[in-house]
């Protein structure tokens, strides 16, 4: 490493989000390293990152990140932690909140301690939109009321009030993000985009929750990483920064949007019991992110056209993920 280069510790950096963090990190910071640490659990997988693996500024480290003395050793040498790795499926806390409370608050609280240990500069906490509830009218600005309404949005509240108490107690240089809903390749197919994709291609018909109006933010998951990335370059120490894709729609016309893709008809939809606890629309200002200078890279449409492209093309990495 030169001088002025930076090591950064991706904790999940084998998910989705974290995959395409560190892939877009190592493209705009070429003399940076990363270290990469996954448990590989059901969503974290290595063929996330088959390409980085052949860069010589890519290390893998296969640990959970509630192991201290692991965290503690991955972490020697590190400049700033980025922090993906969460439970993260809602559904899946509904049914069992205990791992999700695990991974999600002690494991950030193992990191937090081995990032004290090191004197790390930086912890980036990667948090999420459905901390603030619902909202049925305007957006959530970083200062409202946090109001959690599932179990996993309630870990994640967990997580980053203990990440943001360390800034306050220790005086450690603590950012938070918070962004709405993610899309883009490599998504596991549970999560509700991927899980139409290959439905349709498959030509099975499409779940939807209650009357489909729920309404959500969708953000393309490399515009969230280069606007974590600018946080991490530009945040101040103890904030919180609302990442928001500015593409708010009920999920009924979003579905719609994907059916046309596909060349689909509106029989392929199939309306299920609702979600318990469902939150009726997810909305947040980003205004504070933007003041850093934070942008869309691609119109919504075309970013979703390449999406379902992208699951059309790569049936190899999907088709042993899914049931049936």
């Amino acid at each position: 490493m030169n001088m002025n280069s930076q090591r950064i510790l991706v904790t999940g950096g084998s998910g989705f989000i974290g995959s395409h963090f560190v892939r877009t990190y190592l493209n705009d910071h070429p003399s940076d390293e990363v270290v990469n640490v996954d448990l590989l659990t059901y969503a974290g997988r290595k063929e996330n990152t088959l390409n980085e693996e052949k860069n010589p500024r890519y290390s893998f480290v296969h640990a959970d990140i509630c192991d201290t003395t692991k965290m503690d050793e991955a972490m020697k040498g590190c400049d700033a932690v980025v922090h993906f790795a969460a439970e993260s499926h809602v559904d899946r806390a509904i049914e069992n909140a205990t791992v999700f409370l695990r991974t999600n608050v002690l494991g950030t609280h193992s990191l937090l301690e081995a990032a004290r240990k090191n004197d790390v500069k930086k912890f980036l906490q990667i948090s999420t939109d459905e901390c603030y509830g619902h909202i049925l009218d305007g957006s959530f600005t970083e200062k409202d009321t946090l109001n959690p309404r599932n179990p996993y949005a309630a870990s994640k509240v967990g997580s980053e009030r203990l990440a943001y108490s360390y800034s306050q107690t220790y005086g450690m240089n603590v950012l938070i993000t918070r962004s709405s809903n993610n899309f883009g390749p490599y998504q596991f197919p549970e999560k509700m985009l991927p899980l139409f994709a290959t439905n349709l291609i498959r030509g099975k018909k499409v779940p939807v929750y209650g009357d489909g109006l729920n309404v959500r933010d969708w953000l393309f998951v490399e515009d969230n990483c280069r606007g974590v990335d600018l946080v991490l370059q530009k945040g101040k120490s103890g904030e919180v920064y609302n990442i928001a894709g500015e593409q708010e729609m009920p999920n009924l016309h979003i579905i719609r949007m994907i059916l046309k893709e596909m060349g689909k008809g509106e029989e392929m939809i199939q309306f299920v019991e609702d979600r318990k606890g469902h939150d009726k629309r997810y909305s947040i200002d980003a205004s504070k992110i933007k003041a850093l200078g934070f942008n869309h890279s691609k119109p919504f449409e075309q970013r979703l056209h390449e999406t379902i492209a992208w699951y059309k093309q790569n049936e190899w990495w999907w088709k042993p993920l899914v049931k049936n």
